[in-house]
């Protein structure tokens, strides 16, 4: 008899702080360990990233999304697949850090293909120009993905493809930080001419914050927010 071990928000912020201090190759051991039940406790923490930021490219898409070549960047176990394959979206590449990740997303059967890479320590295995949307869910935020790896996405993209992203605003100095540090960055991408600001937009309350402990009373009212934004790389 297979026990569904069922775990709440408290567990929830147990298990993740006990992973804040982590080193990226000790982080993807942590998800590789969590593969399993990640989707599940997606649900506990209230996890609408996935949903928010595929509403937001679905009402700034015209493209033809059967033909699409999707990169699915930090895919983990294929919540964001799962959501475009629903809007006629069918071609998908995904790339993430952690192997276990990787293997719950290749039970999906929506990839073609899914690539093992550490973002910020080995280079984005993606071919140059290949990709009509690039997408990247929750990863960009501190101590994950850097900001370096940005300009890894523009160069999958096609010249007019897509790069839609997500970024994390934790209430953190060095939450503060990456942002500052990441908008200076799309900045200076659009002044060099490699791609141009489609548009952005808030995602509120997309996740409890179950990465920093609070008293209990504060605890129902603490959800991260964040930003999503879409750019269009220069047509060569």
């Amino acid at each position: 008899v297979s026990e569904e071990v069922s775990r709440n928000v408290d567990d929830m912020r147990i298990l993740l702080q006990s992973c804040k201090s982590f080193g990226p190759q000790q982080r993807m051991k942590f998800y590789d360990s969590w593969a399993e039940t990640y989707e599940q406790d997606s649900e506990v923490m209230n996890y609408r990233a996935p949903h928010l930021v595929i509403d937001f490219l679905n009402a700034n898409f015209s493209g033809d999304r059967q033909g699409a070549r999707v990169l699915d960047v930090a895919c983990g176990s294929g919540l964001v697949a799962k959501l475009m394959f629903e809007l006629g979206f069918r071609l998908f590449v995904g790339v993430d850090g952690s192997r276990g990740m990787l293997d719950q997303a290749a039970k999906t059967g929506l990839y073609q293909n899914l690539r093992l890479a550490l973002l910020g320590t080995q280079a984005l295995p993606a071919q140059t120009g290949a990709f009509d949307v690039v997408i990247i869910v929750g990863a960009l935020r501190d101590g994950f993905v850097p900001v370096s790896v940005v300009r890894e996405l523009c160069c999958a993209a096609k010249p007019g493809g897509l790069v839609c992203m997500s970024r994390v605003d934790p209430r953190s100095e060095s939450g503060d930080r990456y942002k500052a540090c990441m908008e200076r960055e799309l900045q200076l991408m659009e002044e060099e001419g490699l791609w141009t600001h489609v548009v952005s937009a808030d995602m509120h309350r997309y996740m409890m914050d179950v990465y920093n402990s609070s008293n209990q009373e504060e605890q129902n009212q603490q959800y991260l927010s964040g930003t999503m934004s879409l750019y269009r790389k220069s047509p060569r």
